[in-house]
């Protein structure tokens, strides 16, 4: 029932505004776990991304870093970089600011959960525009396509313009563009495997 009210609100009751409908439902999940592929200046990465609120982080990558794994801790504000796979040696303890664990991007692990994307989508949007461009098919899935650029070369780091394929019932974005203040891309996310409040082990994310 909850689904179907939610799918209504994105793709009729709040098509102005589907961005605070996506945000208004996450605040309702504890966890997620997702498999992410990025490409950025012909390169790709590719991960699985495990995420427990208030902001714990694990990665594990698959490439171009087989077997490395970053936890992050909110409570410590450091992640921990095993090389050759968990608690394997050597471990890194590193500051979320350093380049070592940024994404080609720039991306931060303590800023890479989908709800600080919405934060910066938001923030374009309250600068610029919001415009729905339609129902596509993304992996599978039915998405609302929706474009939010900031107006008067307003932008968050680098980013003028979002391009989010948003899952009808949820708002998770399946599949994110950005691009510059001059239109040109910067970055392909793409999110798979979707699980939504997971059970984690209690030592999951233990560093």
């Amino acid at each position: 029932m909850l689904g179907a009210v939610l799918t209504v609100a994105l793709l009729f009751t709040d098509t102005a505004n589907p961005i605070q409908t996506a945000i208004d439902y996450y605040q309702k999940i504890t966890a997620y776990q997702v498999t992410v592929k990025s490409v950025s200046g012909g390169k790709a990465e590719i991960m699985r991304y495990y995420f427990k609120k208030p902001g714990h982080v694990r990665m594990e990558f698959v490439t171009p870093f087989k077997g490395a794994v970053l936890i992050y801790s909110p409570d410590t504000k450091q992640a921990k970089l095993w090389l050759f796979g968990y608690r394997s040696f050597p471990a890194l303890s590193l500051s979320p600011e350093n380049r070592l664990i940024q994404s080609s991007t720039g991306q931060r692990v303590d800023r890479s959960d989908v709800g600080a994307l919405y934060q910066n989508v938001k923030a374009l949007q309250e600068h610029g525009r919001t415009e729905v461009l339609g129902i596509e098919t993304v992996g599978g899935h039915e998405t609302l396509h929706i474009a939010v650029e900031g107006g008067g070369g307003f932008s968050i780091g680098a980013v003028a313009r979002y391009q989010l394929w948003l899952d009808h019932t949820t708002g998770f974005p399946f599949k994110v563009s950005s691009h510059d203040v001059n239109g040109q891309l910067i970055e392909v996310v793409e999110m798979d495997e979707l699980k939504l409040n997971p059970e984690f082990p209690d030592d999951f994310f233990n560093q």
